[in-house]
């Protein structure tokens, strides 16, 4: 039987409870909490909204256009934080597994995003993803879905030492909240959930069933 996200998640955190410090624990849940407190979801776009063209970048720097990832039908995008996040490296073999395969069944093309660019070029080797990693230069796609946020807590660092904003390659400490982003072939949106808590992320069945209920009632053209 596959497993839920959420039961992937379950064992992330448990081996976390074992091996980080309480203090690890508290201040990375209070992040969490305060992304969840602060959750509107009429901030974020709605069915039938059109998203105007944008442009991503592929692992090998090429870009990716909004209507490259139309021209044959729909397209569903899913929004990670980076490529060493441990959360996005059970969530993004978790889609590989269990959305991936039917997504193509209906033809519909699938992609991965983030801030990070250029792209994390183990990501999708590590785990054989079908399915390709891209970025979103200066946040450009992500800011306008308004799911990029600055952590509560934003530490000077000394020069050359890592931190996230070297590790995303925007020098910043603006990061995205995962989010599932599905279009049709017009550009307009057939589905949208953003994550506030990165441990609990869109489940597949749960973005297969929205697209079934667009079937039984798609949005009328023009």
């Amino acid at each position: 039987m596959t497993r839920s996200l959420k039961d992937r998640f379950a064992d992330l955190q448990a081996e976390r409870e074992r091996t980080w410090s309480a203090e690890q624990l508290s201040r990375n849940a209070a992040q969490r909490r305060v992304l969840v407190e602060r959750h509107d979801p009429f901030a974020f776009p709605q069915r039938g909204e059109e998203i105007a063209p944008f442009t991503l970048i592929d692992q090998n720097g090429a870009p990716v256009t909004r209507d490259e990832l139309l021209a044959d039908g729909p397209a569903a995008l899913v929004f990670f934080r980076f490529g060493g996040c441990p959360a996005c490296n059970v969530a993004l073999p978790y889609y590989n597994e269990t959305l991936l395969p039917e997504l193509r069944r209906q033809g519909v093309k699938f992609v991965a995003v983030s801030a990070q660019v250029p792209v994390d070029p183990e990501l999708a080797s590590r785990h054989a993803l079908g399915f390709p990693v891209t970025g979103d230069p200066d946040y450009a796609l992500a800011r306008r879905l308004n799911i990029t946020f600055f952590p509560e807590e934003q530490p000077p660092v000394p020069e050359g030492e890592p931190w996230i904003g070297r590790t995303l390659g925007t020098f910043s400490y603006e990061i995205d909240q995962p989010a599932v982003l599905v279009l049709d072939r017009n550009a307009r949106v057939l589905f949208f959930d953003a994550s506030p808590d990165w441990l609990h992320r869109t489940e597949s069945e749960t973005i297969l069933a929205a697209l079934q209920d667009q079937k039984e009632s798609s949005i009328p053209d023009g």
